[in-house]
């Protein structure tokens, strides 16, 4: 199993606003690796608070964190910063295969700013805020995810098989 955190950024959704969608997307796509969902958060687009949840599911041992919104161009989408405050090494491939997949959909996927890296032993991912680009963007990375925290926890040593 994998214990896994969700932090959505949405102003309108930590007041109340906004039904958020799509941390309901990713949880039930978790399904499919066994991830358990220890920790959901809405929050507003602060990077201050996006930043410090970050730290908190990293401190409580989370092997997985997933952020949904944010990623964008407007001056409130903050998550890209917050995460990059948080990580300690990027893992570029992640948000480059996303955006791969999504310019065969859409010009629009070159402008997301999505990040991922590690922190310790917890990996951290940007998805976009759409419901609908968050289920194509996980459905590119979720297969790998599962070797991912393997590796991060150490219980994989040998990735040469």
């Amino acid at each position: 199993m994998i214990n896994v955190g969700v932090i959505t950024a949405s102003d309108r959704g930590a007041v109340g606003e906004r039904e958020d969608i799509s941390a309901k997307v990713i949880i039930d796509m978790l399904k499919a690796i066994d991830g358990n969902v220890e920790d959901y958060r809405v929050l507003p687009d602060d990077k201050e608070i996006l930043k410090n949840a970050m730290l908190e599911m990293c401190q409580k041992n989370i092997a997985l964190i997933l952020t949904t919104g944010g990623t964008g161009l407007s001056s409130r989408d903050n998550t890209p910063e917050a995460t990059l405050e948080v990580i300690e090494k990027e893992v570029p491939g992640i948000p480059e295969a996303m955006r791969q997949k999504g310019l065969a959909k859409t010009p629009h996927a070159m402008i997301s700013r999505a990040r991922a890296g590690i922190r310790g032993q917890t990996l951290i991912i940007n998805l976009p805020g759409s419901p609908k680009a968050v289920r194509e963007n996980l459905e590119v990375i979720l297969p790998a995810l599962p070797h991912a925290v393997e590796v991060l926890k150490g219980e994989v040593t040998d990735c040469a098989r």
